[in-house]
């Protein structure tokens, strides 16, 4: 009975963390620094939800069953505040260095600014840098690398990889941004839309008018109540009743014949 609660215990504890949903990232050729997520306290992290090596997770950030955030290749990700990560959200990066050197263009600084392998600011660059009150819809992919400004809604199986998107955009449905571009401020993206050309960026339409105009209020508003409402002792609670289940089924097991 001791050796299994201590298998137990090892099973459910990586770290500091308290469950293996959150734990740091294993050293490689392209990533030869181990760091835990750094999570601010007020955030939730669902127990079905993932955050992996370096990553940040912001003030007030709600991250969802499913969602992922894997900081293991391409380093660092940073999640600002009030941002929500829904249900299958993921987040990654292709590899920002490789045996320790700089790749070109693979990280932004926070302001945006896409960073070449010889920039100054590269080693404190992003590969994801996603800003304050950003709502990433159930099932949205965001790759590194990638930059997404302030109060800006990803719609719903929607894309951004290798782009920018600027502040107070709004991205519908299943849209695919990608191939460097980068989307002006405050322009909306119809639904199914497939953006892979500037040209293609700087005809998007203005969000005001458009159907998206407010939808990100009413997502954070939602998302905020969820990060507040589910505090550390709910998530405390719902950790014991997985050990207990887990505790239980490892007994039955042992008692089969």
């Amino acid at each position: 009975m001791v050796e299994q609660e201590q298998r137990l215990e090892a099973a459910s504890t990586v770290g500091e963390y308290k469950w293996l949903n959150v734990h740091p990232n294993v050293k490689t050729d392209f990533n030869q620094v181990v760091k835990s997520p750094d999570i601010e306290e007020s955030a939730f992290i669902h127990p079905f939800g993932i955050v992996i090596g370096n990553c940040y997770i912001g003030k007030m950030v709600f991250v969802a069953p499913t969602a992922v955030c894997r900081g293991d290749e391409g380093t660092p990700i940073y999640v600002g505040e009030g941002s929500n990560l829904q249900d299958g959200v993921v987040i990654h990066g292709l590899e920002t260095t490789l045996n320790g050197e700089n790749i070109d263009g693979r990280r932004f600084s926070a302001d945006g600014k896409r960073l070449s392998a010889d920039d100054p600011e590269f080693a404190n660059g992003y590969s994801v840098y996603i800003g304050k009150r950003v709502s990433l819809a159930h099932g949205a992919l965001i790759h590194g690398p990638a930059w997404i400004g302030d109060n800006t809604f990803v719609g719903m199986e929607s894309m951004v990889f290798n782009a920018k998107v600027g502040n107070n955009v709004a991205i519908g449905v299943a849209s695919t941004i990608t191939g460097g571009v980068i989307i002006p401020d405050d322009r909306y993206v119809p639904p199914g839309s497939v953006i892979t050309t500037q040209e293609q960026a700087d005809a998007l339409p203005s969000r005001m008018g458009s159907p998206y105009e407010n939808i990100n209020d009413a997502v954070i508003h939602v998302n905020e109540s969820l990060a507040e409402g589910y505090d550390e002792a709910e998530l405390e609670r719902i950790i014991q009743e997985r050990e207990a289940a887990m505790e239980e089924a490892m007994l039955n097991i042992n008692e089969i014949p």
